[in-house]
C-alpha cells in the first residue's frame, strides 16, 4: 500500500467533519519549512534564493507546533531548504507524532543516512527522498555529481531500519517519458513505501525559468509517461490519489485549491500559496480570511497561475473530490493497490 490505511481513514475523517462543519476552505497538508537554508543547489528551487540573513534562520521546535496545532491539517509536509540540517529536527517530528500528524520530512538524500539514529520508525513518519530520474537525470537536476548514490544508498539504509520511505519527483520540460518509466521500474526494486510526482514547479525565483511545463505540454508529457500504467501493464506504487494522476493527464478537470497546502516558514504564512511570493500575514486566520482567493487558480485567469498543475494546488482538490459517492470506491481501493 502507497498511502497507508490508518491515513487514509484519518484524513478522510477529517474531510468528513470539515464538510459537517460548514466549512468550505480548510488545509489539508501543511507545508512546514522549518529553514530555506540547503546543501544544494538545483536551478529549478526558488527557496535557496532568499537573502543571508534570511537563510541563517530557523524556525523553533515550539514555533512549529503552533503552526500545526492553528492549521488543523491532518498531513504535514517538512520540506525546506534542507530539513535535515535543522539543529532540532529530530526534536520537531518528535513533537508532530505526539500531536498525531502524519509527517513526510522531504529530503535530498545527503544527510539522510547518517541521521537515521535521530529518529524512530513510526507510521507518522515517512522520509521523502527527492529523486528526478536516474543517476545522469537527476544529478543533472540537482547540479551536483553523485548525488543519485547517495540517496538510494539512504533509501536502502532507512528501507533496512523499518522507516516508511516514500521518492518525490519533479519532472521538468526535457523528460524523456522512456527513461521516466526505466526510473519508475527501478524505484519498484527498492520496496519504498510510494512514489510521489509532480511537474516542475513555477517558483518566481528559479535560476531556471526555461524548463517549467505549459498545461497542455504536462498533460502530453504525463499521459505518454504515465501509459503502461493506466493499461495495468505496470504496478508502479505511487503515493497519490487516483483522481490526481487523472488530473495530470487531462481525464480531470480541477481547480486549484490554494489555501489545501498553506506554507509556513521562518517569514509567516506565505500568501497566497507555496508557489507565489506575495508576502506573508502573521497568522493562519489571516492567511485564510484576507487572501482574495479569487485572483487565483486557473479560472481567475492570473497569468500566475495559468500552468500550474503542482500537487500542493490541485491534490487537496482531488482528495475532496474522492469523497464523492461516485469516487469513494475507486479512492478506497487504491489504499489496497
Amino acid at each position: 500500500m502507497a498511502i497507508h490505511l490508518q491515513q487514509a481513514l484519518e484524513v478522510g475523517k477529517y474531510i468528513f467533519t470539515q464538510r459537517l462543519k460548514g466549512r468550505k476552505r480548510y488545509p489539508l497538508v501543511l507545508m512546514l519549512e522549518p529553514l530555506f537554508r540547503c546543501n544544494l543547489a538545483c536551478p529549478g528551487c526558488g527557496k535557496i534564493q532568499h537573502p543571508t540573513d534570511v537563510l541563517k534562520q530557523h524556525l523553533t521546535p515550539e514555533q512549529c507546533f503552533a503552526a500545526a496545532e492553528e492549521c488543523g491539517a491532518p498531513i504535514v509536509s517538512i520540506p525546506g531548504g534542507e530539513p535535515l540540517l535543522h539543529p532540532q529536527i529530530d526534536e520537531i517530528v518528535r513533537g508532530l507524532i505526539e500531536r498525531k500528524k502524519f509527517i513526510y520530512l522531504c529530503t535530498n538524500g545527503l544527510l539522510l543516512e547518517k541521521s537515521l539514529d535521530k529518529f524512530q520508525p513510526s507510521p507518522y513518519l515517512t522520509f521523502s527522498v527527492h529523486l528526478d530520474g536516474m543517476r545522469d537525470w537527476h544529478d543533472y537536476c540537482v547540479n551536483r555529481k553523485g548525488v543519485f548514490d547517495i540517496a538510494v544508498q539512504a533509501i536502502r539504509a532507512a528501507k533496512a531500519k523499518g522507516f516508511r520511505v516514500t521518492t518525490n519527483t519533479t519532472i521538468f520540460e526535457g523528460a524523456d517519458p522512456k527513461q521516466m518509466q526505466e526510473f519508475f521500474d527501478f524505484l519498484s526494486t527498492l520496496n519504498i513505501d510510494g512514489m510521489m510526482i509532480s511537474p516542475g514547479y513555477s517558483y518566481e525565483w528559479a535560476p531556471d525559468q526555461e524548463h517549467f511545463l505549459k498545461r497542455e505540454q504536462t498533460r502530453a508529457l504525463f499521459r505518454e509517461i504515465l501509459a503502461p500504467f493506466k493499461a495495468g501493464k505496470t504496478k508502479w506504487n505511487f503515493n497519490h490519489n487516483p483522481l490526481f494522476l487523472d488530473f495530470l493527464t487531462g481525464e480531470k478537470d480541477y481547480e486549484c485549491t490554494p489555501w489545501g497546502s498553506p506554507s509556513y516558514s521562518v517569514l509567516g504564512w506565505q500568501k497566497p500559496c507555496y508557489l507565489l511570493n506575495e508576502g506573508h500575514y502573521a497568522t493562519f486566520s489571516e492567511l485564510l480570511e484576507k487572501t482574495d482567493w479569487s485572483k487565483y487558480g486557473h479560472a481567475s485567469g492570473n497569468p500566475k497561475c495559468a500552468d500550474c498543475m503542482v500537487h500542493c494546488g490541485y491534490e487537496p482538490t482531488a482528495a475532496t473530490d474522492a469523497m464523492q459517492p461516485q469516487n469513494i470506491a475507486r479512492s478506497i481501493g487504491s489504499v489496497f493497490g
